[in-house]
């Protein structure tokens, strides 16, 4: 079938982080939310159906994943990746954030070290504190408007140099890895995922990679799951995965986390024990729909948003030439560099929420190395996407 993604959708009244706390957050109800990860357009069909039909028992009770949800996830990243997983290996949780918590907490103990790189998704640092560890910054480089991982940097953080306060450096337990990358939009190569792989693996540490946005890519772009590398990579690491981002079902909590080694599954499990629980029945139903029958709504996705893309990138370099776009490669998540305006960070704010209107998410809460920049939200209908970039223009000609 057709899905119309120019629809717009009145979402008011309907409990939506996004829209409902659009005045609380922003301090204005006229600011149109372009923040957090969630799109403005109805699920597939095939997901509500399922989900309808669901409602009309009229128990609710506690869930556990059948047969067919574990097959709809093998089945999905052996047609999606070429990669063969094993039922076993399959771990549900309400989330992949709440999974990394427990990787954290499998995986180290207080006082050890977790190599994040930023900017990234601010999560992954609370998940590092709350369990007592400590962050290390592997910063991304930004080259020619496009970032590139620090190799040399990677290593030198496992063999620190020099003595004292140095030489009694936390042991580095684990990296928390972003693919596609949320904010900067890389998808990481094959090339990129065995030369990081190989460090991490060399250091024994342990990888945990952060794939939720892996089937939103444009074109030419192709996800290549971490574990699926070789079989050494699938011993060293867990992947976590979901269809929240990619099917805008964020709001039923349902995930899987893949373990192949056996042993770091079994520490896994022992440490979601009674906090992380399984996904609820609704979760369950709707990630089985989205795996087997969501792809006919996904490609026509996939192209809306390459036309959102394209737009808002000739929208900016024609009109708005000082904030330059960090064309992304994956995820509906656009950087945007607003150094060019040469504001402090309160000021930018001020410019987008108070003279814009347009409530974007501030670049410094991805780490330091966000300063100056502005994260921008673009699946949404084009017209919502075409009346934001306006407010944006006449904001900054204004300035």
């Amino acid at each position: 079938m057709k899905y119309d993604f120019d629809r717009l959708v009145d979402r008011s009244n309907t409990d939506s982080s996004k829209w409902g706390a659009v005045e609380t957050i922003f301090g204005s109800r006229d600011v149109l939310p372009m923040w957090v990860a969630d799109m403005d357009f109805p699920i597939a069909q095939p997901i509500t159906e399922a989900l309808r039909k669901r409602t009309e028992h009229e128990i609710y009770g506690y869930a556990q994943p059948p047969p067919s949800v574990i097959e709809a996830v093998t089945d999905r990243m052996k047609r999606k990746f070429g990669w063969t997983i094993k039922p076993e290996w399959i771990v549900f949780t309400p989330g992949v954030v709440p999974a990394l918590h427990a990787a954290v907490k499998a995986f180290t103990h207080p006082g050890d070290a977790v190599i994040t790189q930023e900017p990234v998704y601010h999560p992954f640092w609370s998940a590092v504190t709350a369990n007592g560890c400590l962050v290390v910054n592997n910063q991304l480089k930004l080259i020619n408007g496009h970032y590139e991982i620090d190799y040399d940097g990677l290593e030198s953080e496992f063999h620190p140099k020099g003595g004292g306060m140095m030489a009694s450096a936390p042991r580095i337990r684990m990296m928390i890895l972003c693919n596609p990358h949320n904010p900067v939009g890389r998808v990481w190569s094959k090339e990129e995922l065995t030369r990081m792989g190989k460090i991490i693996i060399r250091n024994d540490a342990i990888m945990v990679s952060d794939e939720i946005h892996c089937e939103l890519l444009f074109k030419g772009f192709k996800h290549v799951p971490f574990a699926s590398i070789s079989e050494e990579f699938e011993q060293h690491c867990i992947v976590g995965m979901a269809p929240s981002k990619t099917f805008n079902l964020a709001g039923l909590s349902a995930s899987s986390i893949i373990i192949p080694n056996t042993k770091l599954r079994d520490r896994f499990n022992a440490a979601r024990a009674g906090i992380l629980p399984r996904p609820n029945i609704f979760g369950l139903v709707a990630l089985e729909a989205a795996y087997r029958y969501g792809d006919e709504w996904l490609g026509q996705l996939l192209e809306y948003l390459q036309g959102n893309l394209e737009f808002l990138m000739a929208y900016f370099g024609e009109k708005i030439p000082k904030i330059k776009v960090i064309k992304p490669e994956g995820t509906y998540l656009v950087w945007l560099d607003c150094r060019g305006l040469g504001m402090d960070e309160m000021s930018l704010r001020s410019l987008m929420r108070e003279k814009a209107k347009v409530g974007l998410e501030d670049g410094h809460i991805f780490g330091s190395s966000g300063s100056g920049f502005q994260r921008m939200n673009i699946a949404c209908p084009r017209v919502t996407l075409e009346q934001a970039l306006k407010r944006i223009e006449q904001a900054v000609n204004e300035c």
